[in-house]
């Protein structure tokens, strides 16, 4: 009787905790096109607002890379209303704090305040849409500001050239091939008319969603955003026809240098599905398994017992278009390369063709839930996960209900899935090694 009470308390609290992270939201579009999703949390006086424009990298033309990174500092330049170095200083001196990001695949603006400043938020993401001032002036500002951020985070990085000759060769058409910071010669090149022509082209509400989360009044706040964003101008339509890439039945062997580095690392690349497939949710497991902190798979095996590796890991980085998972090791002394490869691909055959065991996979399903609820942990994040969400997959509401994909994932799937994609024949092996000065 005791046992069946205790299984029964166990149940309601497990079913307890998965109800109480439920994220409520209101989703709906303007008439211009833009979407808005409002998320009201009351228990703390903060809010944040955020627009998540769908252009990343991927939307450039190839002899003007980098433009969406730069558009991301340009858009703070300032606008009709707001002078040119004053952005930061109204946000700081209002009690709050922003920031922007850009990926291969969108780009996006956000600002946490004191929920009595909600309207302070809105106004200045509509004035960054409605009145940008984009002059030659900031772009040579900004010019000089992206290329002291290559200098530092790329240029003098040990291993910055990593993901960069990894993108390379697994790719020959489509965009993803390059990278997100661009080339910066693409940039001294471009004219003005060509960064007002990107602006007017992406920057435009039916390519935008507006996220407003935290300690609001939904009634209230449809107003403000009504305000604000209603008369905003929609754009023209977006139509989008990346190249498909052939798919990789053979190895492909290459070699990289990186002047910055002393110790080499080997690299093997597999091209895998969208981040909207559920394999692309078996990859991210396979990876925690695979790799996910001291009592992993690999780091045991070649860091902890075998003494092989200084460093391993597995990636599933996991895009709208593609995936790319990417395995790499760091060799520990004698060790060559190509006995980390062999070492790591014993295991990756164990997992396509035995099931991994019972405990490693409650440690996985243990792992994805502590994600979950960590992600929805603040109204910061919440805004975040929405916004990408409603832009990169379609449906808001996963970021309630993917859980329930990675909760569905089976023993079974991961090795279907690992025997499915990473196969010797269908990957890249990138030799990064050290660049005599």
């Amino acid at each position: 009787m005791k046992k069946s009470f205790l299984l029964l308390a166990v149940a309601f609290l497990v079913s307890f905790s998965s109800n109480a992270q439920k994220v409520a939201f209101v989703e709906y579009d303007l008439s211009n096109g833009m979407h808005v999703i409002l998320h009201k949390d009351n228990s703390a006086p903060v809010v944040t607002t955020s627009v998540m424009y769908h252009v990343g990298a991927k939307d450039e033309q190839p002899d003007r890379t980098g433009m969406a990174h730069f558009f991301e500092h340009l858009l703070f330049e300032g606008t009709k209303n707001i002078k040119k170095g004053e952005w930061f200083k109204i946000v700081s001196s209002n009690g709050g704090k922003n920031n922007a990001n850009t990926t291969d695949d969108r780009t996006y603006y956000y600002e946490v305040f004191p929920s009595n400043k909600l309207e302070l938020g809105l106004w200045l993401e509509s004035e960054r849409l409605l009145h940008p001032v984009i002059g030659q002036d900031g772009v040579d500002t900004q010019n000089e500001v992206v290329k002291e951020e290559k200098r530092l985070r790329v240029d003098n990085q040990p291993y910055s050239g990593f993901l960069e000759n990894v993108k390379l060769n697994m790719f020959k058409k489509h965009p993803y091939k390059g990278t997100t910071i661009g080339k910066m010669q693409h940039l001294d090149d471009a004219t003005l008319e060509e960064f007002l022509a990107f602006n007017k082209k992406f920057y435009v509400p039916n390519n935008a969603t507006l996220v407003v989360a935290g300690d609001i009044d939904i009634a209230d706040t449809k107003k403000m955003v009504e305000a604000y964003f209603g008369p905003i101008p929609k754009g023209e339509d977006i139509t989008r026809s990346f190249p498909k890439e052939d798919p990789i039945t053979s190895p492909i062997n290459a070699k990289a240098y990186d002047a910055n580095i002393q110790i080499p690392a080997i690299i093997t690349a597999y091209r895998t599905p969208s981040m909207k497939t559920r394999d692309s949710r078996v990859l991210d497991m396979i990876s925690s398994y695979l790799s996910s902190g001291k009592s992993s798979v690999l780091y045991k095996k070649l860091v902890d017992t075998k003494k092989m590796t200084l460093q391993v890991g597995a990636i599933n980085l996991s895009q709208e278009d593609y995936g790319t998972y990417i395995v790499y090791g760091l060799p520990q002394g004698e060790t060559k390369l190509n006995d980390i490869v062999k070492e790591i691909d014993e295991e990756i055959v164990k997992m396509q063709t035995e099931l991994i065991s019972e405990k490693d996979y409650q440690k996985l399903q243990n792992k994805f839930e502590n994600n979950y609820v960590n992600s929805n942990s603040s109204v910061e994040g919440i805004a975040n996960s929405l916004a990408r969400y409603n832009v990169l997959y379609g449906d808001t509401n996963l970021i309630n209900t993917e859980i329930e994909i990675y909760r569905s994932i089976t023993r079974e799937d991961i090795r279907e899935v690992a025997k499915k994609y990473l196969n010797p024949n269908q990957r890249l092996i990138l030799e990064y090694l050290p660049k005599k000065k």
